[in-house]
């Protein structure tokens, strides 16, 4: 049997001499999606290149240094956590064979005082931007090619899934209870059933995901599902969990290709606040939105509003300041 300290001590020579290849090793040990894991590649040059212009290495580095990076970023201070995450992750990753207590990007994670923490916080409410939406829709639509009769109906379910949070604006435990009675093949909206009868609602379906939806219940007869829920486990008809819905859902995000671009994940919520962004957008009135998403109180619905006409202004600033750093580097 090898000795445990021997092969910890090649591991850490071989931090020691190429920290980039190194992590891509560790990298791929954890399981990360390709779009997380090249954002996290990025970040850790980023991280190797300020630590070689401080003369400091993953040995020697200390708190201060770490601190300066993370502070000196110029993104928003959830983007600053999460870059002080993976290096605390990486450095415990390092130094296992001391106490994890010495680590020192820990010590600037629990500081709440800390200067890195002078930053931005991210919008209250995130939304998919115009292209992102088109995008992920486009996907929905794309041919599925070559694929399995079980591997077609997953893709299938999956993609019908998305597009009850995109076109349909439900919630993630609304998903996992709707019934086929719920949809009528063609039908403009979205029976979403409650246990109190007054709380059932009908939320308008958007166009594109009509097709969708259509396709989905097709496929789902075609294969002889069990049980009358439509967006199924498996062929035994037992319900999904959150988190098997939430790495469907991730997944076609990322074959969408628009995950690699975003910092914050296009989780259910985000879908669910894009399709009340794209009815604002349109005129539709805050309290109608807020009725097919099954607010029940209005001063939620124009909180919702009020959030998409920030994040709208801040899209806005960003596009202008970018249009201007091109044309200041054209003169």
């Amino acid at each position: 049997m090898p000795n445990t300290s021997d092969l910890f001590d090649q591991q850490r020579a071989d931090w020691q001499a190429d920290p980039h290849s190194a992590f891509d090793a560790w990298l791929a040990q954890q399981e990360f999606r390709a779009s997380s894991a090249d954002v996290y590649r990025a970040q850790w040059g980023n991280f190797l290149e300020w630590l070689t212009s401080r003369r400091a290495t993953l040995n020697t580095v200390q708190r201060p240094v770490i601190e300066q990076f993370v502070a000196q970023l110029d993104i928003r201070r959830p983007q600053r956590m999460r870059y002080l995450r993976l290096i605390e992750r990486v450095l415990d990753h390092v130094r296992e064979v001391e106490s994890a207590a010495t680590n020192p990007a820990r010590f600037i994670a629990q500081d709440g005082d800390a200067a890195w923490r002078k930053a931005r916080d991210n919008e209250p409410t995130g939304f998919l931007t115009h292209d992102e939406r088109a995008l992920l829709i486009a996907h929905l639509h794309s041919p599925l090619g070559s694929l399995l009769a079980g591997q077609r109906w997953k893709e299938r379910r999956d993609r019908a899934l998305v597009a009850a949070f995109l076109g349909a604006g439900v919630k993630t435990g609304e998903a996992a209870q709707l019934t086929v009675e719920c949809y009528a093949t063609g039908a403009p909206y979205l029976t979403v059933d409650a246990a109190n009868p007054l709380l059932i609602r009908q939320a308008r379906l958007a166009p594109f995901a009509l097709d969708l939806l259509d396709q989905w219940m097709a496929e789902r007869k075609a294969a002889g599902h069990a049980g009358d829920l439509l967006f199924p486990a498996a062929l035994a008809g037992r319900s999904m969990h959150k988190a098997t819905m939430l790495r469907a859902i991730d997944a076609v995000v990322d074959a969408s290709g628009i995950a690699a671009s975003r910092v914050a994940r296009a989780s259910p919520q985000t879908l669910r606040n894009t399709y009340a962004a794209e009815l604002f957008e349109n005129g539709t009135d805050p309290d109608r939105v807020g009725q097919w998403l099954g607010l029940q109180q209005t001063v939620s619905a124009h909180r919702l509003y009020r959030a998409w006409q920030d994040w709208m202004g801040e899209q806005i600033r960003e596009r202008d300041l970018a249009h201007a750093h091109e044309s200041g580097a054209d003169t």
